[in-house]
């Protein structure tokens, strides 16, 4: 497929004047509030303030453009490593976040957990597939949900294919889980606060001094990015933001997330949730599948999801990113989807929902989380997704889908 060369996409782009969407920025601002209120109401005010929460993650990753899938993907495709290096600067400040909060086990006198799971087949497998899927879908968990309320038409598939995916996973897991692994490792637990940090940084570090050497041995120099359209608080509100800016808004509003829950930021559960709900109104059963068994799962399964800090922080990411696409005035859905696009979108959220599942998360839940809470499969997590990350762009053209050179503004 013809592509731009990366001197003519790194040009900026004419600056032209684009007003605010004012009819989407009004419907999304109305739902947050009354959404908002009714889950106060309904609820509790904490879980009102986890939605809302949700609501300025969608709106950080919206305005930053801050997409895992296209930072790995021009890292591949080109060795672009700009994304992958803001990446590292927010896994940095989350564990200097959370190593001394979670090593304590309370944040304001509340207990706090990280997001610790077993690394093994299933592991590895999964996350090896939701790296295919992330390429073949067009986003991750976060890019899926942040994009569709961006407007996207095509993520809709996406997203419809990953809740499927994820039930699915979600009644196969205990047999993946039965594959040999080994036990959840904690290296706060293990190696104590100041040597775990210390690893942590330094393979940051390292990971972004590499970026750094491939990226000046391919071009010479790295990649200036173009001048932004507005300044001061115009650029805060309508974007967009440096993905450097996003990076450190992430880490401060995942912590946000384990100070409000009592646990770090997570997406994909509530996708296994919604779609084992869905198959229950088509005749399935899945309070008989394993998966559901354990008391707080069960609850979940049968209550409102409203109740479900998980989904309530996904309809918030929706929205804002929503109202962020509507302040820039960049929300405009297209109807129009090629069908071998579109085919890429179902086939690659079926992996992305199967592959989170059997991964124990997704590129927040397993990645970012899973890292920030010293968990060892958060690494191995990145790793087997990085190389499915490879393969899924290899795999990309065969749908008429582009290979860019540079970020897209949406991230994904």
């Amino acid at each position: 497929m013809p592509s731009m060369s990366a001197s003519t996409m790194a040009a900026p782009a004419p600056v032209r004047q684009v007003s605010i969407n004012t009819p989407a920025a009004l419907i999304a601002g109305a739902l947050l509030l009354l959404g908002g209120g009714a889950i106060a109401q309904l609820v509790s005010p904490r879980q009102a303030e986890l939605y809302l929460l949700g609501a300025a993650l969608g709106l950080v990753l919206y305005h930053a453009a801050f997409g895992f899938t296209s930072a790995w993907r021009v890292f591949i495709a080109d060795r672009r490593g700009a994304g992958l290096r803001a990446q590292m600067v927010m896994l940095a400040i989350a564990v200097l976040l959370f190593f001394p909060v979670l090593a304590s086990g309370t944040l304001f006198g509340e207990p706090v957990r990280g997001l610790v799971a077993p690394v093994g087949v299933s592991v590895i497998f999964g996350a090896f597939l939701f790296g295919i899927g992330m390429q073949m879908g067009g986003g991750c968990a976060s890019g899926t949900l942040y994009t569709v309320g961006g407007g996207s038409v095509r993520m809709l598939l996406t997203l419809a294919a990953f809740i499927a995916g994820s039930a699915l996973g979600a009644a196969h897991l205990h047999w993946w889980s039965a594959l040999p692994h080994l036990p959840p490792v904690s290296l706060v637990e293990s190696w104590g606060v100041v040597p775990a940090l210390a690893a942590n940084l330094a393979v940051f570090a390292a990971v972004a001094w590499l970026t750094v050497v491939l990226e000046r041995r391919r071009h010479g120099r790295l990649v200036t990015p173009p001048d932004a359209p507005r300044r001061g608080l115009a650029r805060l509100l309508r974007g967009p933001w440096p993905l450097v800016a996003g990076a450190v808004a992430l880490a401060v509003l995942n912590f946000a997330t384990l100070a409000l829950s009592g646990r770090p930021w997570g997406i994909t559960a509530a996708f296994a949730l919604w779609g084992s709900k869905a198959a229950a109104l088509m005749g399935f059963d899945p309070a008989s599948w394993p998966y559901w068994s354990a008391p707080g799962l069960r609850a979940a399964l049968e209550g409102s999801v409203l109740t479900d800090v998980t989904s309530v922080m996904d309809f918030g990411i929706i929205l804002g990113a929503l109202l962020a696409s509507a302040l820039a005035g960049r929300f405009a859905p297209g109807f129009r989807v090629p069908w071998r696009s579109a085919l890429a979108a179902v086939v690659g959220g079926l992996m992305l929902g199967y592959g989170a599942r059997l991964a124990y998360g997704c590129n927040i839940g397993a990645y970012f989380s899973g890292i920030a809470s010293g968990s060892l499969h958060g690494w191995a997590w990145m790793v087997a997704a990085f190389f499915g990350n490879w393969l899924g762009t290899g795999i990309r053209p065969l749908f008429g889908l582009e290979v860019e050179r540079l970020p897209r503004q949406t991230g994904c």
